[in-house]
Protein backbone atom coordinates (compact mmCIF):
# COMPACT_ATOMS: atom_id res chain seq x y z
CA UNK A 1 0.00 0.00 0.00
CA UNK A 2 1.45 3.44 -0.91
CA UNK A 3 1.06 6.11 1.83
CA UNK A 4 1.00 9.67 0.42
CA UNK A 5 2.76 12.42 2.24
CA UNK A 6 2.49 15.85 1.80
CA UNK A 7 4.41 17.91 -0.47
CA UNK A 8 6.57 20.33 1.20
CA UNK A 9 6.80 22.98 -1.40
CA UNK A 10 8.40 25.80 1.15
CA UNK A 11 11.77 25.02 -1.04
CA UNK A 12 10.28 26.35 -4.35
CA UNK A 13 8.83 29.79 -2.82
CA UNK A 14 10.64 32.73 -4.13
CA UNK A 15 12.52 34.53 -1.14
CA UNK A 16 9.89 37.32 -1.73
CA UNK A 17 7.75 35.62 0.51
CA UNK A 18 9.22 35.47 3.42
CA UNK A 19 8.71 38.98 4.07
CA UNK A 20 4.85 38.61 3.26
CA UNK A 21 2.82 38.24 6.30
CA UNK A 22 -1.22 37.71 6.86
CA UNK A 23 -2.94 41.46 7.12
CA UNK A 24 -3.82 42.32 10.90
CA UNK A 25 -6.69 44.31 9.63
CA UNK A 26 -8.02 41.90 7.19
CA UNK A 27 -8.28 39.08 9.60
CA UNK A 28 -9.96 42.00 11.81
CA UNK A 29 -12.54 42.75 9.21
CA UNK A 30 -13.45 38.79 9.42
CA UNK A 31 -14.33 39.90 13.38
CA UNK A 32 -16.26 42.95 12.19
CA UNK A 33 -18.69 41.31 10.27
CA UNK A 34 -20.43 39.80 13.31
CA UNK A 35 -23.37 41.53 14.65
CA UNK A 36 -22.54 41.20 17.83
CA UNK A 37 -19.25 42.85 17.32
CA UNK A 38 -18.25 46.89 17.78
CA UNK A 39 -15.65 47.48 15.22
CA UNK A 40 -13.32 50.16 15.98
CA UNK A 41 -10.82 48.19 13.40
CA UNK A 42 -10.80 48.16 9.68
CA UNK A 43 -10.76 52.06 8.87
CA UNK A 44 -13.96 51.21 5.97
CA UNK A 45 -16.53 53.83 4.75
CA UNK A 46 -19.46 53.69 6.21
CA UNK A 47 -22.18 51.87 3.47
CA UNK A 48 -24.78 54.87 4.86
CA UNK A 49 -22.95 56.73 2.47
CA UNK A 50 -23.12 54.72 -0.65
CA UNK A 51 -24.34 56.77 -3.29
CA UNK A 52 -26.19 53.50 -4.68
CA UNK A 53 -29.14 54.89 -6.48
CA UNK A 54 -26.81 57.35 -8.45
CA UNK A 55 -24.45 54.09 -8.79
CA UNK A 56 -27.27 52.56 -9.87
CA UNK A 57 -28.17 54.85 -12.81
CA UNK A 58 -24.97 55.21 -13.83
CA UNK A 59 -25.17 51.53 -14.28
CA UNK A 60 -28.06 51.76 -16.21
CA UNK A 61 -27.20 54.99 -18.39
CA UNK A 62 -23.87 53.15 -19.68
CA UNK A 63 -25.51 49.55 -20.16
CA UNK A 64 -29.28 50.94 -21.69
CA UNK A 65 -26.80 53.02 -24.46
CA UNK A 66 -25.02 50.19 -27.59
CA UNK A 67 -22.71 52.81 -28.07
CA UNK A 68 -21.04 53.09 -23.92
CA UNK A 69 -22.05 49.21 -23.17
CA UNK A 70 -19.54 48.01 -25.79
CA UNK A 71 -16.70 50.13 -24.52
CA UNK A 72 -17.84 48.97 -20.51
CA UNK A 73 -17.89 45.89 -21.34
CA UNK A 74 -14.57 45.52 -23.60
CA UNK A 75 -10.79 46.01 -22.39
CA UNK A 76 -9.43 49.23 -22.11
CA UNK A 77 -6.22 50.73 -22.12
CA UNK A 78 -3.78 50.41 -19.75
CA UNK A 79 -3.69 54.12 -18.48
CA UNK A 80 -7.32 54.35 -18.07
CA UNK A 81 -10.08 55.78 -19.44
CA UNK A 82 -9.21 59.14 -20.86
CA UNK A 83 -12.89 60.76 -19.74
CA UNK A 84 -11.90 60.19 -16.43
CA UNK A 85 -7.96 61.23 -16.56
CA UNK A 86 -9.17 64.18 -17.22
CA UNK A 87 -11.81 64.94 -14.76
CA UNK A 88 -8.69 63.60 -12.60
CA UNK A 89 -6.38 66.08 -13.79
CA UNK A 90 -8.88 69.69 -13.41
CA UNK A 91 -9.15 68.26 -9.76
CA UNK A 92 -5.41 67.72 -9.51
CA UNK A 93 -5.35 71.43 -11.00
CA UNK A 94 -7.60 72.87 -8.64
CA UNK A 95 -4.86 71.82 -5.46
CA UNK A 96 -2.53 73.33 -6.86
CA UNK A 97 -0.52 70.53 -9.45
CA UNK A 98 -1.05 71.60 -12.93
CA UNK A 99 -0.74 68.23 -14.89
CA UNK A 100 -2.70 66.84 -18.25
CA UNK A 101 -4.17 62.90 -18.42
CA UNK A 102 -0.87 62.02 -19.41
CA UNK A 103 -0.03 62.69 -16.09
CA UNK A 104 -2.45 60.17 -14.68
CA UNK A 105 -2.63 56.48 -14.18
CA UNK A 106 -5.85 54.68 -12.87
CA UNK A 107 -5.32 52.10 -11.01
CA UNK A 108 -7.60 49.08 -9.11
CA UNK A 109 -7.70 51.23 -5.91
CA UNK A 110 -4.64 52.99 -4.40
CA UNK A 111 -3.25 50.12 -2.55
CA UNK A 112 -2.43 48.67 -5.99
CA UNK A 113 -0.72 52.25 -7.35
CA UNK A 114 1.47 51.75 -3.56
CA UNK A 115 2.22 47.41 -5.03
CA UNK A 116 3.14 49.08 -8.77
CA UNK A 117 6.00 51.80 -7.30
CA UNK A 118 7.64 49.80 -4.51
CA UNK A 119 7.76 47.36 -7.75
CA UNK A 120 9.48 50.64 -9.70
CA UNK A 121 11.51 51.45 -6.93
CA UNK A 122 12.56 48.86 -4.76
CA UNK A 123 15.53 45.98 -4.89
CA UNK A 124 16.23 43.64 -2.57
CA UNK A 125 17.81 45.43 0.45
CA UNK A 126 16.65 48.85 -0.66
CA UNK A 127 15.68 51.13 2.20
CA UNK A 128 12.26 52.97 2.03
CA UNK A 129 12.07 55.60 4.58
CA UNK A 130 8.52 55.73 6.62
CA UNK A 131 6.61 57.38 9.46
CA UNK A 132 6.86 55.33 12.67
CA UNK A 133 3.66 54.37 12.76
CA UNK A 134 3.01 54.14 9.11
CA UNK A 135 0.34 52.91 6.77
CA UNK A 136 0.25 48.77 7.15
CA UNK A 137 -0.88 48.53 4.00
CA UNK A 138 2.07 50.55 2.53
CA UNK A 139 3.86 47.70 4.73
CA UNK A 140 2.50 44.98 2.84
CA UNK A 141 2.77 46.46 -0.97
CA UNK A 142 6.04 46.76 -0.62
CA UNK A 143 7.49 43.43 1.39
CA UNK A 144 7.59 41.42 -1.83
CA UNK A 145 10.38 43.52 -3.08
CA UNK A 146 11.88 42.65 0.22
CA UNK A 147 13.16 46.36 1.37
CA UNK A 148 14.63 47.68 4.91
CA UNK A 149 12.81 50.75 6.35
CA UNK A 150 14.60 54.05 8.43
CA UNK A 151 12.19 56.17 10.34
CA UNK A 152 11.28 59.47 8.51
CA UNK A 153 11.86 61.82 11.38
CA UNK A 154 10.77 65.36 10.52
CA UNK A 155 9.53 67.45 13.22
CA UNK A 156 11.58 67.56 16.78
CA UNK A 157 13.96 65.73 15.43
CA UNK A 158 18.28 66.57 14.68
CA UNK A 159 18.29 63.54 11.85
CA UNK A 160 19.99 65.12 8.97
CA UNK A 161 20.29 64.32 5.22
CA UNK A 162 23.55 62.26 5.89
CA UNK A 163 22.18 60.58 9.04
CA UNK A 164 19.55 58.25 6.73
CA UNK A 165 22.19 57.99 4.04
CA UNK A 166 24.70 57.01 6.56
CA UNK A 167 22.22 54.33 7.90
CA UNK A 168 21.71 52.95 4.69
CA UNK A 169 25.14 52.72 3.55
CA UNK A 170 26.35 50.77 6.68
CA UNK A 171 23.47 48.35 5.77
CA UNK A 172 24.85 47.55 2.68
CA UNK A 173 22.10 49.77 1.24
CA UNK A 174 20.81 52.53 -0.55
CA UNK A 175 17.91 54.91 0.33
CA UNK A 176 14.93 54.68 -2.85
CA UNK A 177 12.32 56.68 -1.35
CA UNK A 178 10.12 58.39 1.26
CA UNK A 179 6.45 57.53 1.68
CA UNK A 180 3.75 59.61 4.07
CA UNK A 181 0.44 59.92 4.47
CA UNK A 182 0.49 63.65 5.34
CA UNK A 183 -3.43 64.12 5.36
CA UNK A 184 -5.32 63.06 8.41
CA UNK A 185 -2.37 59.77 7.84
CA UNK A 186 -3.58 55.75 8.85
CA UNK A 187 -3.45 55.05 11.30
CA UNK A 188 -2.79 58.08 13.60
CA UNK A 189 -4.90 60.85 12.11
CA UNK A 190 -2.50 63.61 12.20
CA UNK A 191 -1.59 66.04 9.79
CA UNK A 192 1.69 67.19 8.38
CA UNK A 193 2.14 70.54 8.67
CA UNK A 194 3.49 72.92 6.09
CA UNK A 195 6.60 72.92 7.39
CA UNK A 196 7.17 69.25 7.80
CA UNK A 197 6.12 68.74 3.80
CA UNK A 198 8.82 71.45 2.72
CA UNK A 199 11.64 69.75 4.85
CA UNK A 200 10.31 66.05 3.24
CA UNK A 201 11.04 68.44 0.20
CA UNK A 202 14.77 69.43 1.43
CA UNK A 203 15.34 66.06 2.28
CA UNK A 204 14.03 64.46 -0.34
CA UNK A 205 16.26 66.86 -2.48
CA UNK A 206 19.24 66.32 -0.48
CA UNK A 207 19.28 62.14 -1.15
CA UNK A 208 17.65 62.25 -4.60
CA UNK A 209 15.17 60.10 -3.56
CA UNK A 210 11.06 60.69 -4.79
CA UNK A 211 8.15 60.63 -2.60
CA UNK A 212 5.08 58.74 -2.55
CA UNK A 213 2.26 61.10 -1.44
CA UNK A 214 -0.33 58.86 -0.24
CA UNK A 215 -3.78 61.00 -0.09
CA UNK A 216 -6.99 59.38 0.10
CA UNK A 217 -8.75 60.94 3.43
CA UNK A 218 -7.31 64.56 2.02
CA UNK A 219 -11.18 65.49 1.39
CA UNK A 220 -12.35 64.38 4.45
CA UNK A 221 -11.30 67.72 6.53
CA UNK A 222 -13.51 69.03 9.38
CA UNK A 223 -11.72 71.49 10.41
CA UNK A 224 -9.17 73.92 10.06
CA UNK A 225 -7.65 74.78 6.32
CA UNK A 226 -6.38 72.60 3.90
CA UNK A 227 -2.49 72.30 3.58
CA UNK A 228 -1.11 72.30 0.53
CA UNK A 229 -0.13 69.29 -0.79
CA UNK A 230 3.57 68.11 -0.74
CA UNK A 231 2.86 67.52 -5.07
CA UNK A 232 1.72 71.22 -5.50
CA UNK A 233 4.08 72.25 -2.80
CA UNK A 234 7.38 70.53 -4.89
CA UNK A 235 5.80 72.02 -8.12
CA UNK A 236 6.10 75.32 -6.73
CA UNK A 237 9.31 74.55 -6.21
CA UNK A 238 10.59 73.40 -9.58
CA UNK A 239 8.22 74.63 -11.89
CA UNK A 240 6.60 71.81 -13.46
CA UNK A 241 5.30 68.36 -12.76
CA UNK A 242 7.87 67.21 -15.38
CA UNK A 243 10.72 68.13 -12.76
CA UNK A 244 8.85 66.69 -10.02
CA UNK A 245 10.03 64.15 -7.37
CA UNK A 246 6.18 63.62 -5.62
CA UNK A 247 4.16 60.95 -6.88
CA UNK A 248 0.70 61.69 -5.74
CA UNK A 249 -1.69 58.67 -4.90
CA UNK A 250 -5.10 59.50 -4.94
CA UNK A 251 -9.14 57.33 -4.46
CA UNK A 252 -12.30 57.22 -4.69
CA UNK A 253 -12.99 54.80 -2.45
CA UNK A 254 -13.65 57.01 0.79
CA UNK A 255 -16.04 59.33 -0.83
CA UNK A 256 -17.94 57.02 -2.79
CA UNK A 257 -17.43 53.05 -2.34
CA UNK A 258 -13.86 50.97 -1.99
CA UNK A 259 -16.30 48.46 -3.72
CA UNK A 260 -15.58 49.69 -7.47
CA UNK A 261 -11.62 50.17 -6.84
CA UNK A 262 -10.72 52.88 -8.38
CA UNK A 263 -7.92 55.18 -7.71
CA UNK A 264 -5.19 57.31 -9.19
CA UNK A 265 -1.10 57.91 -9.38
CA UNK A 266 -0.41 61.40 -10.45
CA UNK A 267 3.20 62.22 -11.57
CA UNK A 268 5.61 63.14 -14.01
CA UNK A 269 4.87 61.63 -17.21
CA UNK A 270 8.59 59.07 -17.89
CA UNK A 271 6.83 57.74 -14.11
CA UNK A 272 3.16 57.28 -15.61
CA UNK A 273 4.82 55.25 -18.22
CA UNK A 274 6.78 52.85 -16.46
CA UNK A 275 3.97 52.36 -13.88
CA UNK A 276 1.17 51.43 -17.19
CA UNK A 277 4.08 48.70 -18.01
CA UNK A 278 3.56 47.40 -14.48
CA UNK A 279 -0.27 47.93 -14.59
CA UNK A 280 -0.28 46.11 -18.33
CA UNK A 281 1.76 42.96 -17.02
CA UNK A 282 -0.40 42.91 -13.65
CA UNK A 283 -4.38 43.21 -14.92
CA UNK A 284 -3.83 44.91 -18.26
CA UNK A 285 -6.57 47.19 -17.35
CA UNK A 286 -8.87 48.40 -14.86
CA UNK A 287 -12.73 47.61 -15.37
CA UNK A 288 -13.18 49.77 -17.92
CA UNK A 289 -17.32 49.65 -16.92
CA UNK A 290 -16.59 50.96 -13.38
CA UNK A 291 -14.18 53.90 -14.70
CA UNK A 292 -17.55 55.00 -16.89
CA UNK A 293 -19.26 54.38 -13.46
CA UNK A 294 -16.94 56.59 -11.60
CA UNK A 295 -16.48 59.37 -13.75
CA UNK A 296 -20.41 59.95 -13.79
CA UNK A 297 -20.27 59.60 -10.48
CA UNK A 298 -17.55 62.21 -10.40
CA UNK A 299 -18.82 64.25 -12.52
CA UNK A 300 -22.33 64.61 -10.99
CA UNK A 301 -22.23 64.25 -7.26
CA UNK A 302 -18.87 64.88 -5.95
CA UNK A 303 -18.71 67.88 -4.07
CA UNK A 304 -21.95 66.64 -2.81
CA UNK A 305 -20.82 63.68 -1.52
CA UNK A 306 -17.63 65.03 0.15
CA UNK A 307 -19.85 67.36 2.00
CA UNK A 308 -22.07 64.77 3.07
CA UNK A 309 -19.21 62.36 4.01
CA UNK A 310 -17.34 65.45 6.16
CA UNK A 311 -20.72 66.08 8.02
CA UNK A 312 -21.11 62.12 9.42
CA UNK A 313 -17.88 61.52 9.97
CA UNK A 314 -17.44 64.57 11.81
CA UNK A 315 -20.41 63.90 14.27
CA UNK A 316 -18.82 60.42 14.96
CA UNK A 317 -15.07 62.13 15.20
CA UNK A 318 -16.71 64.07 18.26
CA UNK A 319 -18.65 61.18 19.61
CA UNK A 320 -15.68 59.62 20.15
CA UNK A 321 -13.33 61.97 21.54
CA UNK A 322 -15.70 63.11 24.09
CA UNK A 323 -15.95 59.31 24.87
CA UNK A 324 -12.39 58.51 25.23
CA UNK A 325 -12.56 61.99 27.44
CA UNK A 326 -15.01 60.42 29.54
CA UNK A 327 -14.35 57.02 29.79
CA UNK A 328 -10.37 56.42 29.43
CA UNK A 329 -8.17 55.61 32.37
CA UNK A 330 -5.44 58.17 33.46
CA UNK A 331 -2.16 57.78 31.60
CA UNK A 332 -4.06 57.12 28.50
CA UNK A 333 -3.39 59.87 25.54
CA UNK A 334 -4.84 60.25 22.03
CA UNK A 335 -4.89 62.22 18.93
CA UNK A 336 -7.09 64.75 18.07
CA UNK A 337 -7.69 64.62 14.25
CA UNK A 338 -9.09 67.68 12.34
CA UNK A 339 -10.49 64.73 9.73
CA UNK A 340 -10.41 61.23 8.28
CA UNK A 341 -11.07 58.42 9.90
CA UNK A 342 -8.52 57.48 12.73
CA UNK A 343 -7.92 58.00 16.33
CA UNK A 344 -4.32 56.82 17.55
CA UNK A 345 -4.25 55.37 21.61
CA UNK A 346 -1.22 55.12 23.38
CA UNK A 347 -1.71 53.50 27.19
CA UNK A 348 0.28 53.18 30.35
CA UNK A 349 3.14 51.02 29.06
CA UNK A 350 2.43 47.99 31.00
CA UNK A 351 -0.62 47.66 28.75
CA UNK A 352 -0.02 45.41 25.81
CA UNK A 353 -2.45 45.71 23.25
CA UNK A 354 -2.02 42.52 20.87
CA UNK A 355 -2.36 40.24 24.08
CA UNK A 356 -5.39 41.90 25.14
CA UNK A 357 -7.00 42.09 21.91
CA UNK A 358 -8.68 38.67 21.84
CA UNK A 359 -10.37 39.55 25.01
CA UNK A 360 -11.77 42.64 24.22
CA UNK A 361 -13.67 40.82 21.43
CA UNK A 362 -14.55 37.98 23.53
CA UNK A 363 -15.65 39.60 26.65
CA UNK A 364 -16.72 43.46 25.49
CA UNK A 365 -17.84 42.51 21.76
CA UNK A 366 -15.14 45.58 20.71
CA UNK A 367 -12.73 45.04 18.01
CA UNK A 368 -9.62 47.67 17.58
CA UNK A 369 -6.36 47.34 15.68
CA UNK A 370 -3.04 46.56 17.89
CA UNK A 371 -0.38 49.33 17.21
CA UNK A 372 2.30 47.22 16.41
CA UNK A 373 1.05 46.11 13.53
CA UNK A 374 1.76 49.89 11.97
CA UNK A 375 5.64 49.35 12.65
CA UNK A 376 7.98 47.60 10.34
CA UNK A 377 9.88 46.76 13.30
CA UNK A 378 6.66 45.75 15.81
CA UNK A 379 7.86 47.95 18.54
CA UNK A 380 4.52 49.42 19.81
CA UNK A 381 3.03 47.24 22.42
CA UNK A 382 0.96 49.99 24.56
CA UNK A 383 0.13 51.60 21.16
CA UNK A 384 -3.41 51.10 19.29
CA UNK A 385 -5.75 52.64 16.46
CA UNK A 386 -9.32 53.15 16.65
CA UNK A 387 -11.74 53.98 14.05
CA UNK A 388 -14.97 55.79 14.05
CA UNK A 389 -16.05 55.47 11.01
CA UNK A 390 -18.27 52.13 10.40
CA UNK A 391 -19.62 51.37 13.80
CA UNK A 392 -23.82 53.43 14.08
CA UNK A 393 -23.13 56.51 16.19
CA UNK A 394 -24.60 55.14 19.22
CA UNK A 395 -22.66 52.38 19.66
CA UNK A 396 -19.48 54.36 19.83
CA UNK A 397 -19.38 55.58 23.27
CA UNK A 398 -20.51 52.07 24.56
CA UNK A 399 -17.70 50.91 22.85
CA UNK A 400 -15.34 52.88 24.16
CA UNK A 401 -16.54 52.93 27.54
CA UNK A 402 -16.07 48.56 27.69
CA UNK A 403 -12.57 49.17 25.75
CA UNK A 404 -11.38 51.44 28.81
CA UNK A 405 -12.67 49.53 31.65
CA UNK A 406 -10.75 46.51 29.89
CA UNK A 407 -8.04 48.44 30.08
Amino acid sequence: MCVQRKLNWDPCFANRMAGMQASEIRELLKVAERPDVISFAGGIPDPALFAQSHIRQAYDKILSDPVLARKALQYSVSEGDAGLRAWIATHMASKGVDCTPDNILITNGSQQALEFIGKLFISPGDTALVNAPTYLGALQAFAPNQPMYDDLQLENTNRTISSYHSTAKALGSHVRFSYVVPDFANPTGETMSKEARIKLLDLARGLNIPIVEDSPYYALRFDGAPVRSIQALDIDQCGTIEHARVMYCGSFSKIFTPGLRVGWVCARKDIITRLCLIKQASDLNSPAINQLVMLHLAQTTYDTQVNNAIAHYRKKRDVMLEALEKYMPKGAVWSRPKGGMFIWLTLPKDIDTTAILPKAIAQCGVAYVPGDAFFANKSAKNMLRLSYSLPALEKIAPGIAKLATLF
